[in-house]
């Protein structure tokens, strides 16, 4: 059997992201899931917003519902994708986790009028890929090689999703039964290039320091975070007073999983 699924073509047309739309109020928050996710990570644990604000939720291009064509998942191909969603909504919220966080950045950054506030939980920050291969490679991550190498990387990728896909949710016990078995709503393609052209090689501190002042800056983070680690940030947001850090003591990188409620309060904090 090839390692391509049927929707693993050589196309790079799409038909649109996978956007789901609830609520009824009037400022508008969208959520973007980081790596492997969908919009099950956010959703259930939205929908006490719902009488007060206008949620979207979002499959990034490669993952969930949405399409997987065979393409380079660059932070510019995320960015046409997701404009195309999000361009008729108005000013809106944009709330990232992980990967999502980094696509936020850059999406701020190219159409800042259309954003009132960046919400980044979890956001991992290298600078560059070599520094990337460094920490993951030396670091507390355990594997962490695995993950800086894009053949082994691929080959557990096809493994996960052929051979273990349905066992995940009894397997991985760090996040939720609806969040585990999405883990699997991706492609090797989809999975490697968009961690090595997001994760690795994209820059997020330029885009940063782009963003016109009227743009509210949050970050969410835990302690424990390994896989993005909170010093980064610190580091990031030392030059820029207006920002505001809120660090989650003794959580890892899902502050949203573990203490919902409490994020969802600085979400909406005006």
């Amino acid at each position: 059997m090839s390692f391509l699924s049927g929707i693993e073509k050589r196309d790079n047309a799409t038909a649109g992201l996978h956007v789901e739309i609830f609520g009824k109020g009037a400022e508008t928050l969208v959520f973007i899931p980081g790596l492997g996710g969908t919009t099950r990570y956010w959703k259930s644990r939205v929908k006490t917003l719902e009488h007060h604000y206008r949620i979207v939720l979002v499959d990034l291009l490669g993952f969930g519902e949405s399409p997987k064509p065979w393409t380079q998942y660059s932070v510019e191909r995320q960015l046409q994708e997701l404009r195309a969603s999000l361009r008729s909504l108005g000013q809106i919220t944009l709330v990232g986790h992980s990967l999502g966080a980094l696509i936020t950045v850059a999406y701020a950054a190219r159409y800042p009028g259309a954003i009132r506030k960046v919400v980044l939980i979890g956001m991992p920050y290298f600078g560059s890929q070599q520094n990337a291969y460094r920490y993951l490679r030396h670091g507390p991550v355990k594997g962490g090689y695995l993950f800086t190498n894009v053949g082994f990387a691929m080959v557990a990728c096809v493994l996960t999703r052929r051979l273990f896909g349905r066992l995940l949710p009894y397997i991985v016990h760090s996040v939720p039964r609806e969040v585990a078995e999405d883990l699997v709503k991706h492609t090797w393609r989809s999975s490697t290039s968009s961690l090595w052209e997001v994760v690795y090689r994209y820059d997020a501190a330029e885009d940063l320091d782009r963003l016109p002042g009227h743009i509210a800056v949050l970050f969410i983070h835990g302690s424990r975070d390994l896989m993005a680690p909170a010093e980064a940030v610190e580091r990031l947001i030392a030059l820029h007073p207006r920002w505001n850090l809120n660090i989650f003591p003794g959580v890892d990188h899902h502050p949203f999983l573990r203490q919902p409620e409490a994020c969802l309060e600085l979400i909406t904090t005006n």
